[in-house]
């Protein structure tokens, strides 16, 4: 039994070194990995709202006699609005700085309501802003990583309802009550600027803020009779402009945060 036990140690003696170099071999130390910061450079997108305000500058004309009948006069809306939307962007270096150019796409529901007061003519009646859709392009700098301040502009259209009009009276032509304006789009340019901010707790989704001013066409809106929709004689030319604030989540398709190198 003694001469057992002597033998077993020996066999355990000799054989640690080898063991202890196998395990070498097999587990070797590894360098730390090293992370690159992702590109913004995909597609994403978007939805959330905001509020909103517009503003017009209004004259009348008789249109049978070929008179202006006053001078313009201003008024105004505001209200809410949701946005659903989409776009892409493209990531270069530019020298220090890392720029991102994107093309967009957003159409907005809104409900923002104000009056309309037509001038010279004893009438006034309430109207809302019921939508906008624009595309456009932007352009931006990192400022870290995960933060993108922007510029944008392009081409919009917004969408007014039917105003109906209430104590209209013209001397000249005895416009009666009953009358109204019809559901009129106005097209223009907007420019903006704002944010984008990469969410830590979820990779691809992200918080942007913007601001935009849209500057629309002048329109000639007749007034017509509730009745028949026949033209009244008078017309309303209107020039629009529309201020939005929105803040929306976006997901960013090819997002995975920090990649690790592999070995």
């Amino acid at each position: 039994m003694k001469k057992l036990v002597i033998a077993l140690s020996a066999v355990v003696t000799f054989s640690s070194p080898a063991i202890s170099a196998d395990m070498a071999a097999k587990a070797p130390m590894r360098a730390a990995p090293v992370t690159y910061a992702p590109s913004w450079t995909g597609c994403y997108v978007a939805g959330g709202g905001g509020y909103g305000f517009w503003n017009q500058q209004n004259d009348a004309s008789d249109v049978v006699n070929n008179i202006q009948l006053s001078t313009s006069t201003t008024g105004g809306g505001r209200g809410y609005f949701g946005t659903l939307g989409g776009g892409c962007d493209y990531q270069v270096p530019v020298g220090n700085w890392n720029v991102v150019f994107g093309a967009f796409g957003d159409y907005d529901w809104a409900s923002i309501k104000g009056d309309v007061n037509v001038p010279h003519i004893a009438a006034y009646g309430h109207e809302k802003m019921s939508s906008q859709w624009s595309v456009g392009g932007r352009v931006g700098a990192l400022v870290t990583p995960n933060l993108l301040t922007y510029f944008s502009a392009g081409y919009t259209e917004a969408r007014w309802d039917n105003v109906t009009l209430v104590n209209s009276v013209v001397p000249f032509i005895n416009l009666p009550t009953g009358v109204f304006i019809g559901a009129t789009t106005y097209k223009g340019y907007f420019i903006g600027g704002g944010y984008e901010y990469g969410l830590n707790f979820l990779p691809g989704l992200f918080w942007k803020t913007e601001y935009r001013l849209s500057d629309l066409d002048s329109k000639s809106n007749p007034i017509r009779f509730v009745a028949t929709g026949a033209a009244s004689g008078v017309e309303v030319h209107s020039q629009r402009y529309v201020q939005t604030i929105r803040s929306e989540l976006v997901y960013r398709f090819n997002w995975g945060g920090s990649v690790v190198a592999k070995y």
